[in-house]
């Protein structure tokens, strides 16, 4: 079966409102792109840390699961 995809627009302003993420990069509110890079990093993105934990920049699995206990 064939998987039909739709287009989704980016709304970067709106994104950005929302993340918490204090890294300066070129992701930044760009979730599709973010979510993809650190995936391939085998890493997590640091809007799903505590304040206290993306302040680390330790986006490691390991780190997530650890302040997920």
């Amino acid at each position: 079966m064939e998987k039909k995809y739709t287009k989704m627009e980016c709304i970067v302003e709106k994104n950005l409102a929302a993340c918490t993420c204090t890294y300066p990069c070129e992701r930044r509110g760009k979730c599709c792109q973010c979510v993809a890079y650190h995936r391939e990093k085998k890493q997590v993105p640091g809007c799903f840390f505590s304040k206290e934990g993306e302040k680390t920049y330790d986006r490691s699995i390991r780190k997530f699961l650890e302040e997920n206990r």
